[in-house]
């Protein structure tokens, strides 16, 4: 049984001798437990065939067994997989779901999208802090329980939500926060906590080409059987399919270029790693369409000529694996994975699935594989592409789950059955993720070509301010632009949509967003660690009464330095909520900003409060004398 002790932050840096005693007696608890190690990790090392490529998932399974990850579990992977010590503690702590120290029996994490805020996500865990007398970040000192804050986990449809070691609870109510808090002062395990907690609807509001389709397993795959490897790929491309992800490259060429790089053995990769704040599209198909994204990738595997595929799924969807599992279990028997796929000689593929744990850079393709391989999630240089250099080194085709549907749509219906569908350069239909201010928030889909006016009226808003859409990189429009429709060839789109009425502070929305960069920066190359920090501090700087129009055109300079030299995307895209929202809500910044052409962000005089009360000193002679004006 796994033993939890607190463990107690000093800030300080010093140990009191209760703490040192603590720390003691965890260390013979664990000592003891060292035994263990081959009863409960060598499963774990044997069902992952000692393969240091599975590093994320070992670190992952072994914590779900101890609570967090002991030095000394990683003293025995190093030994067991030959890997140094340094990389497993690197791999460790890169991701946000995985503890090198114990974070209490419960971890609590509440999800701080802006969607969640909206919904009075910050009320709700002051409220539960109080309940369970804990900080903010904090582990109690019994070990029992911490509390804190994660990134959007993709429920923006029905928050404000939290996790639970790894668990999704929706629909958070101050009512729920103490049925919540009552279970955990009673260490009630989680299975017996009330099912409807856990429950995770999918909100479909609208339906259309992939949503209505009618599809059988295995019909799209004997469909692509038909045509042969090369004939799949000849559909796809001249279905004009491009991948949903935003980016939009052509689904076909991907393909066919991953079918002609040189080598013998080939992956397929599905990224079920939606982490933008806003998007929830994959959830709904890996929880209804889980069938239609497997015969996807099989027909992907089929006209590449690869015999193995990852989903990557992320680890907010933890609660997703088990039912995922069983839909490839049910495949295999089904032959619709395995050896000679519908019998037919040579067609051998199946599927594993990968659980991410909680970084968003994992998103981006080649962090993604990174990740994949076991390793930091830090986005490689390009070139070379994942088509020729992917997976170990070797040719992957790397599509998202709902391309991968759309694929396995264009081929079951034919080329220019799909294509007649959209617009002539953004073929097909589109997952919608509607959230924020509307009645009726959940997932619509739509041929491309629709306008934003059009979906604001179908999820029944009123006075709307303004639309994110595809996430904090993507593009804020006010409603001058609302007949702007959503296609390649005007507003690309991976699928947010955030929609704000005039109550909502759009200042402060960009402000969560340039926290949310700052906070997911890998943090490898030095434009996008230290620019997101920069940019952060300086929208809390204009928050906090001391900006100036110099720090305005300041975030223009530091637009400039991150669009030119940033590694991958994010740090090319985090100035975006910034400029956009300053493009058309320009007084919600001006409003707050002094007179004064500068003023520095740091506050002497304010740091010293805590001395001045420690001192009991607050009179002239204890602050910092300023100029007179």
């Amino acid at each position: 049984m796994a033993i939890h002790l607190g463990y107690v932050r000093v800030e300080s840096g010093q140990e009191t001798e209760d703490i040192s005693r603590l720390r003691q007696f965890e260390r013979v608890h664990m000592d003891g437990q060292i035994n263990t190690h081959s009863e409960y990790l060598d499963p774990i090392l044997v069902r992952r065939q000692h393969n240091a490529n599975d590093l994320l998932q070992i670190l992952r399974e072994a914590q779900e067994h101890y609570g967090h990850i002991h030095s000394d579990t990683i003293d025995y992977l190093s030994q067991k997989l030959q890997l140094p010590r340094a990389r497993i503690e690197g791999v460790a702590g890169f991701y946000s779901f995985l503890y090198l120290k114990p974070h209490g029996e419960y971890r609590v994490l509440f999800s701080d999208n802006i969607t969640d805020r909206m919904l009075g996500n910050q009320v709700l865990l002051e409220e539960m802090c109080r309940q369970l007398w804990l900080q903010p970040g904090k582990v109690s000192e019994d070990g029992l329980v911490s509390i804190g804050m994660t990134s959007c986990t993709g429920m923006c449809d029905q928050g404000p939500a939290m996790l639970v070691n790894g668990r999704a609870i929706t629909r958070l109510t101050h009512q729920r926060v103490q049925e919540v808090g009552h279970l955990i002062r009673n260490r009630t395990p989680l299975s017996e906590w009330p099912a409807d907690f856990f429950r995770v609807e999918d909100n479909i509001r609208r339906k259309g080409l992939l949503l209505g389709n009618q599809l059988s397993p295995g019909d799209a795959l004997r469909a692509g059987i038909a045509l042969g490897a090369s004939g799949i790929v000849g559909a796809v491309k001249a279905s004009a399919l491009r991948g949903r992800g935003g980016a939009g490259f052509p689904t076909g060429l991907k393909w066919e270029a991953t079918r002609n790089a040189a080598g013998t053995v080939k992956h397929v990769v599905c990224n079920a790693d939606e982490g933008e704040p806003g998007t929830f599209k994959d959830r709904v198909l890996l929880t209804s369409y889980a069938d239609l994204v497997f015969e996807g990738m099989t027909l992907s595997a089929l006209a590449v000529g690869a015999q193995r595929g990852f989903l990557y799924l992320r680890g907010e969807y933890r609660y997703l694996l088990e039912p995922l599992e069983a839909v490839l279990q049910r495949r295999r028997v089904a032959n619709l994975l395995g050896k000679n796929i519908f019998g037919k000689a040579g067609f051998d593929f199946d599927i594993a699935i990968h659980l991410g744990a909680g970084a968003y850079i994992c998103g981006e393709e080649s962090a993604l594989i990174e990740s994949l391989e076991g390793k930091r999630g830090v986005p490689r240089n390009r070139p070379p592409f994942p088509v020729t250099h992917g997976y170990l080194q070797q040719p992957t085709a790397l599509d998202n789950v709902e391309t991968f549907c759309q694929a396995a749509l264009a081929v079951q219906m034919g080329a220019e059955n799909y294509k007649a569908i959209g617009t002539a350069k953004s073929t097909g239909s589109k997952l919608i993720s509607v959230s924020g201010d509307c009645p009726r928030p959940g997932i619509y889909e739509y041929p491309f070509g629709v306008s934003v006016r059009e979906i604001l009226d179908d999820c029944g808003t009123v006075n709307t301010r303004a639309v994110q859409i595809s996430g904090p990189s993507g593009a804020c429009v006010g409603e001058s632009e609302f007949n702007r429709k959503l296609g390649f060839e005007d507003l690309p789109t991976a699928g947010a949509f955030m929609v704000f009425d005039d109550s909502r502070d759009m200042f402060e929305v960009a402000r969560n967003y340039v926290h949310f960069f700052a906070h997911e920066s890998c943090g490898f190359c030095t434009p996008c660690r230290v620019g997101t920090a920069m940019l952060q501090q300086t929208m809390d700087k204009i928050a906090e009464g001391h900006g100036t129009r110099h720090d305005l055109a300041e975030i223009e300079n530091l637009d400039h330095v991150l669009q030119t030299t940033s590694h991958c995307g994010l740090g090319r895209t985090a100035c975006n909520p910034v400029l956009h929202t300053l493009k058309h809500f320009r007084p919600a910044y001006e409003n707050r900003l002094k007179s004064l052409d500068f003023e520095p962000a740091f506050d002497l005089d304010g740091a010293l409060a805590r001395a001045r009360q420690m001192t009991g000193r607050d009179d002239a002679g204890a602050h910092l004398k300023t100029e007179d004006a």
